[in-house]
């Protein structure tokens, strides 16, 4: 991790990704997905929701250290409820 002067949080944060990306991909062949329709009007899919979690919850972090005092790992309970929002009705 040092060529790249990576942190074990950097580090932790991509396995994290990876992980899910690897869980996704086993439901996705495990438990075939139907589209659904939900509160944005379109189509999406686990795999769309989980990508609309990731990039709301990486705004969710800008603003946070942007806008916000308090410590970022709070920013972590905001963004899993939003994830949690987006899954449950997107």
């Amino acid at each position: 991790m040092e060529w790249m002067a990576w942190t074990w949080a950097t580090a932790i944060f991509f396995l994290a990704i990876a992980a899910l990306l690897v869980l996704f991909t086993f439901l996705a062949i495990k438990y075939p997905e139907t589209p659904r329709v939900g509160v944005l009007k379109i189509e999406t899919t686990r795999g769309d929701r989980l990508f609309i979690s990731l990039l709301g919850s990486a705004f969710i972090n800008l603003a946070w250290l942007g806008l916000v005092d308090a410590a970022q790992p709070y920013a972590l309970i905001v963004c899993a409820f939003y994830a949690f929002i987006v899954f449950r009705w997107v």
